[in-house]
């Protein structure tokens, strides 16, 4: 399975600190709007999100920095999924440089499918689990 497109767009001046570079907020930023375009993949709506009250907790995430974006320059992020179980999904972001195709950082999290009223990990609907088993890459299941 292909990484999926799951963020595209423009770093803008202010998201610039003052070593002139996206500053780390707005690289989480990012990472977090894909994230929200992974689910939507995977079929976890914002309808199904509502109708149901669940929701998805990040638990854990780790960001790796390799090569700083200037102002003006845009990204992509490519989604891929390495593991899927009962309640939990874990993927990995990779921000590259639209133009020329770098890989600028990488943030792999791992998220919990919740109940909002118990407050508590539940597990996923069987076609939602399906659909995220569908996207688990070839490289994650061999590592």
């Amino acid at each position: 399975m292909q990484p999926l497109l799951t963020y595209r767009g423009t770093v803008y001046p202010w998201h610039c600190d003052h070593v002139g570079h996206m500053n780390n907020m707005w690289f989480a930023g990012k990472f977090d709007e894909a994230s929200w375009n992974l689910l939507l993949q995977l079929g976890i709506t914002p309808t199904y999100l509502r109708d149901t009250e669940r929701g998805m907790a990040a638990v854990q995430q780790n960001t790796t920095f390799r090569k700083e974006i200037l102002a003006g320059e845009s990204v992509e992020v490519r989604t891929e999924v390495i593991e899927v179980r009962e309640r939990v999904v874990r993927f990995v972001h990779t921000m590259h440089n639209a133009e020329t195709g770098e890989a600028c950082a990488t943030c792999a999290i791992t998220g919990v499918h919740t109940d909002l009223r118990l407050r508590r990990a539940v597990p996923f609907p069987e076609a939602i689990r399906a659909a995220a088993e569908a996207h688990v890459t070839a490289v994650a299941v061999a590592a």
